[in-house]
């Protein structure tokens, strides 16, 4: 039995042409190897947004419902957020 199912796509003109330059360019042995390597980078990022909601977002929700008085309203938060940006561009500047 066959590992590959064989699918025919409509692209817009610009992605055509990108695919097509890749393989022209040696990067790529055909089309089908471009398109296989977007749809991996494409599961990749997937992955890591599941991964992020899952750690990071699912623990400061958890911490913010566990105590929610240490919330900051958005227009402290943005300022503070400012106020170390304005830090990192005189640190780099």
């Amino acid at each position: 039995m066959r590992s590959t199912q064989q699918l025919s796509i409509t692209l817009p003109h610009e992605m055509a042409d990108l695919v097509k330059r890749r393989v022209a360019s040696g990067d790529y042995a055909s089309e089908s190897e471009v398109i296989r390597e977007g749809l991996r980078a494409l599961q990749e990022r997937e992955a890591a947004v599941e991964n992020w909601l899952k750690t990071e977002v699912s623990a400061a929700y958890d911490a913010h419902k566990a105590n929610p008085e240490k919330a900051r309203p958005l227009d402290e938060a943005w300022k503070r957020f400012e106020a170390r940006m304005d830090d990192i561009d005189r640190e780099d500047g």
